[in-house]
């Protein structure tokens, strides 16, 4: 069974309680995929990209101030604990010496505080994007369900990957 039909997740109840649920479910997805990677594989390339597993779950804590905090809540960029400030390249960089633990904790943080800032809006009320122009929202939690989705696939993949290059240990008898 996927997580979508997880038997404790809600399969009815109002749009707003879906939507969130359904965000809730792909941010757990992400952080689950890199559950048990070493720090020197969450950082390990396979695609020529900047997207590694620790980048992945960097971005999204950048995407989460930047729909939640930044556009939702008009919290300055000076006043957020985190880069918010654009996505691509820069959103997935990842300090030397910042560990998986580390990177996920701060993510952590970033989704909970999306969803304070969430909780004082409803679905139909808008803010300013500087690039997509008015979004409500309702728009917000589509768009960072899509995003996470994507990402926690790739970091899925990724992390599938890594752990077939780990070398088999036989512990029965020859």
């Amino acid at each position: 069974m996927t997580s979508a039909l997880d038997p404790g997740r809600p399969f009815t109840g109002s749009e707003r309680e879906l939507l969130e649920n359904t965000l809730d479910l792909n941010r757990a997805g992400i952080v689950a995929a890199v559950a048990g990677l070493t720090d020197t594989e969450a950082r390990e390339k396979l695609v020529p990209s900047l997207t590694t597993p620790i980048s992945l779950i960097k971005h999204c804590a950048a995407a989460e101030r930047i729909w939640f905090q930044r556009t939702l809540a008009g919290i300055s960029v000076d006043d957020i604990d985190g880069f918010a400030t654009t996505g691509g390249d820069a959103s997935f960089h990842v300090a030397d010496d910042e560990t998986l633990d580390d990177v996920i904790a701060e993510y952590k943080a970033a989704c909970a505080r999306s969803r304070q800032c969430a909780a004082r809006y409803s679905l139909d009320d808008t803010a300013q994007h500087r690039i997509a122009g008015t979004v409500s929202l309702r728009f917000i939690y589509v768009n960072m369900i899509a995003e996470v989705a994507r990402h926690a696939g790739h970091a899925d993949i990724l992390a599938e990957q890594l752990r077939a290059q780990r070398p088999v240990t036989n512990f029965g008898p020859e």
